[in-house]
């Protein structure tokens, strides 16, 4: 398999960082600097992470609006039509954007979460204040899916995609110096809404390159197993 690598991970820095060869990766600390009135966070990573959960009980705890991707998309006809192949709605991006920045100007809330696994794609980058990109074990992420009823053919491109930090490089390269990763294998969804509180309170840093699934399966001699989409 060939290296796969990811450049310029967060804004300033200029480096390629191999994925591949099981090396800790550089953990970089982000700075946001965002002169927007509203708070706009994204909720994003791979489907089976827990965007939707997290998102919600960080909506109760900021009394905060909420978009889910989803749900907008089909709110608003924000499709192009299904991919049958992949089992997944072709959007329309740029109607997406345009109804995204509408929103959010509309809104009188301070704050306001926008949940899904594009979300750093379609959000205009210049309303976006915090993205915050789930990760999760591959091996507890396909646990998950099983139990959420993916198709084998499904379940193992969002694998592949996870182990090759697919929703993580999107974000940054589209929402550079505002991405926090937080890895939530094990953990609840309070803990996991408890530290993104402590991030956006400034009382926790903002970092990403800290998942290397790659290394981690390589190490246990199971990454072509999971690999394999």
């Amino acid at each position: 398999m060939s290296q796969v690598f990811f450049n310029n991970l967060i804004n300033g820095f200029n480096s390629k960082i191999s994925i591949f060869n099981g090396k800790p990766k550089p953990i970089i600390t982000c700075q946001t600097n965002i002169t927007n009135m509203k708070r706009v966070i994204l909720i994003t990573g791979t489907p089976c992470t827990g965007k939707t959960t997290t998102s919600k009980q960080l909506v109760q705890k900021l009394n905060s609006d909420y978009i889910n991707l989803t749900d907008f998309a089909k709110t608003y006809n924000l499709t192009l039509g299904k991919d049958l192949e992949r089992q997944t709605i072709i959007i329309n991006e740029e109607a997406m954007q345009q109804k995204l920045q509408e929103a959010i100007a509309a809104s009188n809330n301070t704050n306001i979460i926008i949940d899904g696994h594009y979300a750093a794609a379609v959000t205009p980058t210049d309303l976006v204040s915090n993205v915050f990109v789930l990760r999760r074990n591959p091996k507890e992420l396909k646990a998950f899916m099983k139990k959420s009823g993916f198709s084998e053919a499904k379940m193992w491109e969002n694998l592949s995609a996870e182990i090759l930090d697919s929703c993580l490089i999107e974000a940054v390269q589209t929402q550079q110096g505002k991405v926090c990763e937080l890895n939530v294998t094990g953990k609840t969804v309070d803990e996991n809404v408890a530290e993104i509180l402590q991030i956006l309170d400034k009382d926790k840093k903002c970092s990403a390159g800290i998942v290397d699934w790659i290394g981690l399966l390589e190490r246990e001699g199971i990454l072509d197993e999971y690999l394999r989409a």
